[in-house]
């Protein structure tokens, strides 16, 4: 007795990234384009060429996430959903890395921790290289980083914990070849609020006062 099922055609979409430079909407060549799939595995890295283009094949209707690194520009992640068109034209424009300095501080997207722990996380160390990268390009940069706590639970924990992870923060920026000398990292815990949370506060107000700061403790001269 033969029994015969009849295989679905596979079905596949052509990703292409064409990664710009913001400002000038030139083609950036040369920029890392790494693709994740939808449970955050890197599947595979390619460089893009001098149209600024990198090529993916994936899996007809499955979501992904394209990551691209470039030097002296700021890193960006772009989430892609899943289609079941041949093609998918996918632009990514990068910002100068000189937009996350400011007068007094590099700006960084809020820099995650799981609860009640201080290990770094995939996407905080995704947003620390981006301060690794400034600090490479300035080496007369010096860094002082601070890490707050909103006001729930004990102020004596919540401090320590602070300390904690700014802690962790300066040994993975040292760990990316930044000299110990040029960073340094202070727990604040619950005592510089940005938002006053003594009458209550919702948990968007919670979260913004869970925050981590990097302050510019020597001047540098920005590039045009």
């Amino acid at each position: 007795i033969y029994t015969f099922k009849k295989l679905q055609p596979l079905c596949d979409v052509l990703i292409t990234a064409t990664v710009l430079d913001d400002k000038t909407r030139e083609p950036i060549s040369g920029a890392a384009v790494s693709l994740y799939d939808d449970e955050g595995n890197k599947v595979v890295s390619k460089t893009t060429n001098d149209q600024g283009i990198a090529e993916f094949i994936v899996e007809c209707e499955k979501d992904t996430e394209l990551e691209v690194v470039m030097e002296d520009f700021e890193s960006k992640k772009v989430q892609v959903k899943g289609t079941t068109d041949e093609e998918n034209n996918v632009q990514i424009s990068l910002d100068p890395i000189e937009k996350i300095i400011e007068p007094e501080q590099i700006v960084l997207a809020p820099i995650f921790f799981e609860f009640d722990k201080s290990n770094i996380t995939a996407q905080g160390a995704f947003e620390l290289d981006k301060l690794v990268q400034v600090m490479k390009k300035y080496p007369e940069m010096i860094i002082k980083a601070t890490s707050h706590t909103d006001s729930r639970g004990p102020e004596s924990y919540n401090t320590n914990l602070s300390d904690r992870r700014a802690k962790t923060t300066v040994q993975y920026v040292i760990s990316q070849g930044i000299e110990e000398a040029r960073i340094s990292g202070m727990g604040k815990g619950e005592s510089e609020p940005k938002v006053d949370c003594s009458n209550g506060c919702t948990k968007e107000q919670h979260a913004e006062n869970r925050r981590s700061e990097f302050l510019i403790v020597t001047d540098v001269e920005k590039a045009e």
